[in-house]
């Protein structure tokens, strides 16, 4: 249960951190459905969609991340939506840690759960991942340069690591909520927890946003698969407080300072 996907990417510094990002701001979903099949309320994204950030460690702009929305398409006859997250470091950062990243997710098209998940990375710890979710029997494989992990159990609406930026922006983001999904990669089986904080005005650059700030936690799932809270940098997600429920920044907190994701651009 494959998809090809196009060349190799890329990815920003802080490489630990992306994916625990990822892991992060993605917490807020709860099963509903989906537009695919005429449901009342269309999704706030499509095809075509491409979301651009700027890398930030303190004052030094590391290297940039886009997330997009790539045209649908057909995985065992069930008709998917395909995200991609590419992320690089620039020129400053090349010389000291070059890292280039691209990672694939595709979910069903009433986005209930993930299909399919690739990640390429080149650099110090070079990457060639597939994740597949096999549904009838509540598993997820991996395989890494076509090594094969032992099968790790899931749970109903389980997702990916790229596609939770996603399932967050179908979920009404309100004050003082929890919402729970659970995630995996494949080699692990992951409850994240967020807790919607407070609703606040940030600024980028020049321009001004609503938002709703999001506090996020991880706890294990199977006793086999553990997170330690210590591993994991402290962060802050901040939402757009529109239908579109855009993730503009990201902040987190690790011994060395802050990496700061802010959005630059939206193509749609």
């Amino acid at each position: 249960m494959t998809v090809s996907v196009g060349s190799r990417s890329y990815r920003n510094p802080a490489k630990h951190l992306v994916l625990i990002l990822i892991l992060v701001i993605s917490p807020l979903f709860f099963p509903m459905t989906g537009n695919t099949q005429g449901s009342a309320k269309p999704f706030p994204f499509h095809p075509g969609e491409k979301l651009t950030y700027r890398a930030k460690w303190g004052p030094i702009t590391t290297g940039e991340l886009t997330l997009e929305v790539l045209p649908m398409e057909t995985i065992d006859g069930v008709k998917a939506y395909h995200f991609a997250m590419i992320t690089k470091t620039n020129a400053t950062i090349d010389h000291i840690y070059k890292v280039r990243e691209r990672q694939d997710s595709y979910c069903d098209g009433d986005m209930t759960h993930s299909i399919l998940y690739k990640k390429v990375s080149e650099g110090e710890h070079p990457r060639d991942v597939i994740v597949n979710f096999y549904w009838e029997k509540l598993e997820a494989t991996r395989s890494n340069f076509g090594e094969k992990m032992a099968p790790v159990p899931i749970v109903p609406g389980t997702f990916d690591t790229v596609s939770l930026y996603y399932v967050i922006r179908l979920k009404d983001i309100k004050e003082n909520s929890l919402i729970e999904i659970p995630i995996s990669e494949g080699d692990n089986n992951i409850m994240v927890k967020a807790s919607v904080a407070r609703r606040e005005l940030i600024k980028i650059d020049e321009k001004m946003y609503d938002t709703f700030e999001v506090i996020p936690d991880m706890e294990k799932l199977e006793s086999q698969n553990v997170v330690k809270k210590g591993d994991v940098p402290q962060l802050r997600i901040w939402f757009t407080a529109d239908d579109k429920r855009i993730p503009v920044k990201i902040q987190s907190k690790v011994k060395a300072g802050y990496f700061i994701f802010e959005l630059i651009a939206v193509e749609s």
